[in-house]
């Protein structure tokens, strides 16, 4: 099992997007994934998925100690992965108690093999616990150098914290003139660069309707990209096998929703 924080350094840079769908992706693989919105004064992850029935209790009241089983507030979704959403009110955000999370995720580690924090953008101490409380962080960028400037500063807070960095993503990539190269990139964050993800317009449509864009448009630039870079976190077969195993991993993402129905 691994806890991977997906960090940023400021907002708008498609961080949970990339959280939403990278656990949509590994759970089409047959893992089991749970996404925390651990924003819990800005939480949006909730405004981008559609679920049948949304639990009342939040990451607020988890935080606040007002529940005390975790999984009261954890929402399935029909996709496979699970989803654990804050609050959006300002009175639960006094309450809850960013400490709270490591307690919260401990109790979750033995029922999934993927748990992604989908942290709070820049530095504060809401963004540090996350970053805490991971096994690994992924880094995510946009190709600009303020952007990597910005992520860089979120790098160097990870090592204070004492964690690894798995990797970097580029998002939003629209190959225009003055973008930085990932193998720039790479260069100065010094670390890897997990993947490029194109700037996709059916990145936006999938948000319109609420859907990750690797269920809805699975065959578009962004959703393969993400999928691979999903394939890579799964260790499993490269971008150049995909094709051979595509049938392999939907027969695994159907036979997750089966078990969890």
């Amino acid at each position: 099992m691994t806890v991977y924080t997906i960090a940023s350094g400021k907002g708008g840079v498609g961080k949970t997007t990339f959280a939403l769908n990278m656990g949509a992706a590994l759970s089409e693989l047959g893992m089991r994934t749970l996404v925390i919105d651990c924003d819990i004064g800005m939480a949006n992850l909730g405004l981008m998925i559609n679920l049948e029935s949304k639990k009342i209790v939040s990451l607020h009241e988890v935080l606040a100690g007002k529940v005390e089983d975790v999984s009261e507030a954890i929402n399935q979704t029909s996709y496979g992965m699970d989803v654990l959403l804050s609050g959006i009110s300002i009175r639960g955000f006094k309450q809850a108690d960013p400490e709270k999370l490591r307690e919260a995720v401990e109790k979750l580690v033995d029922e999934y093999e993927f748990i992604l924090l989908d942290s709070p953008a820049g530095i504060s101490k809401e963004s540090m616990v996350p970053l805490a409380v991971s096994d690994e962080v992924i880094l995510i960028t946009n190709p600009e150098l303020p952007s990597v400037t910005d992520t860089l500063k979120t790098k160097l807070m990870t090592g204070i914290v004492e964690r690894k960095i798995r990797g970097t993503v580029v998002n939003r990539v629209m190959g225009a003139k003055g973008e930085l190269a990932a193998s720039k990139i790479e260069e100065l964050l010094e670390v890897e660069v997990l993947g490029v993800i194109p700037n996709d317009i059916n990145v936006t449509k999938a948000v319109a309707f609420k859907v990750p864009v690797v269920v809805r448009m699975p065959g578009s630039p962004a959703a393969k990209r993400i999928k691979e870079i999903a394939r890579k976190l799964a260790k499993l077969e490269t971008s150049e096998d995909s094709g051979k195993y595509g049938f392999v991993e939907r027969l695994l993402g159907a036979f997750r929703k089966i078990t969890k129905s």
